[in-house]
């Protein structure tokens, strides 16, 4: 009788623990369910097509230099072939992310990544062992996949700037262009 009388002294008085502990399970639950369904999503992505392609694209043209290389042996249109390998990670971002900040960045990387690629005299090509574009993307992407709040922080924050720095280098790819065609036509003179 005396438990029963101090329940209702504790309902009364508002203090319903057996109803806060219901609440606190049932929102224990909830939790663990988002992260479970969470989960599943990322080991959905990490499974498309596209993600492996992107990660193979980060191995063999980052770790296996092979971005610098077809810049060496093929200029010109090596750099627009290693440029177009970044447009996977741009349509990740945006289809399967669905994150314009995470795109821009992404955005960003492959144009800088171009943009030292073209730089003549094989210097760019040089300069871009060191720049690893791919790897970089991929980052930010399994970042985002996973929740780094780091990482979404920095990207979302920086997302403006993103976009005057896409106008700045898409200017500078094509001042630079510009100069490697203007040189080749005077070379082409000289002989």
């Amino acid at each position: 009788m005396s438990s029963s009388r101090r329940q209702q002294a504790q309902a009364d008085a508002g203090l319903d623990f057996q109803k806060e502990d219901r609440q606190r399970e049932q929102t224990l639950a909830q939790e663990q369910e988002r992260q479970e369904q969470k989960q599943a999503k990322r080991d959905k992505l990490m499974q498309t097509t596209s993600y492996r392609m992107m990660e193979a694209t980060a191995k063999y043209m980052d770790q296996y230099f092979l971005d610098p290389i077809i810049g060496f042996f093929v200029p010109g249109i090596g750099d627009v072939l290693n440029s177009a390998l970044g447009l996977p990670f741009i349509y990740f971002a945006l289809v399967y992310v669905r994150s314009i900040p995470l795109a821009l960045a992404v955005t960003v990387n492959v144009l800088v990544d171009a943009l030292l690629g073209a730089i003549p005299f094989y210097i760019g090509d040089i300069v871009d062992i060191f720049n690893k574009a791919y790897k970089k993307n991929l980052r930010l992407i399994v970042g985002y996949i996973n929740d780094d709040k780091d990482i979404i922080n920095e990207v979302n924050g920086k997302a403006v700037w993103f976009c005057v720095l896409i106008v700045i280098l898409c200017l500078l790819i094509y001042w630079v262009v510009g100069l490697v065609i203007d040189m080749w036509d005077w070379m082409a003179s000289l002989f």
